[in-house]
């Protein structure tokens, strides 16, 4: 049973990583909804992306953070259920994936709040590197 427990858990980060980019999305739909009514704009001006080229930043960057949570993320989702496949959970995947959604988390903090570039690039640089790492060892550890 232990072994099952083990195996499920590595599922775990990948459903906090969810959980996240559902609550960037809400805080997207809350800024821009709040920003379209409060400025009485009609919506068919964001028909592309160009409309909102003059909508505030505070407005925008949930909205940038959540596409950023549907860039590299999808390799984090592959690596996870890989690695749930493959039966190849441990401890040390748990701890790299738990990394990875950690730094996720600093990243989007950033991102969503005083959005200093280069502090949100370190979270993001580390972030990536825990993600090779896991793909590197996942490729040793499956092949």
């Amino acid at each position: 049973m232990e072994g099952i427990a083990q195996q499920k858990s590595i599922l775990l980060p990948m459903f906090a990583l969810v959980g996240l980019t559902f609550l960037v999305w809400v805080r997207m739909y809350h800024l821009r909804i709040r920003y379209i009514v409060r400025n009485r704009i009609n919506v068919d001006k964001y028909q592309t992306r160009s409309g909102y080229a003059d909508v505030p930043a505070e407005v925008m960057t949930a909205s940038d953070n959540l596409i950023n949570l549907f860039e590299a993320p999808v390799l984090f989702y592959a690596a996870v259920l890989t690695i749930f496949l493959s039966h190849a959970s441990d401890p040390a995947f748990l701890l790299m994936t738990w990394a990875y959604v950690g730094l996720r988390m600093v990243h989007t903090g950033i991102h969503i709040t005083y959005n200093r570039v280069l502090h949100r690039f370190s979270a993001y640089f580390l972030s990536s590197m825990v993600l090779w790492a896991i793909w590197l060892r996942m490729a040793y550890v499956i092949f």
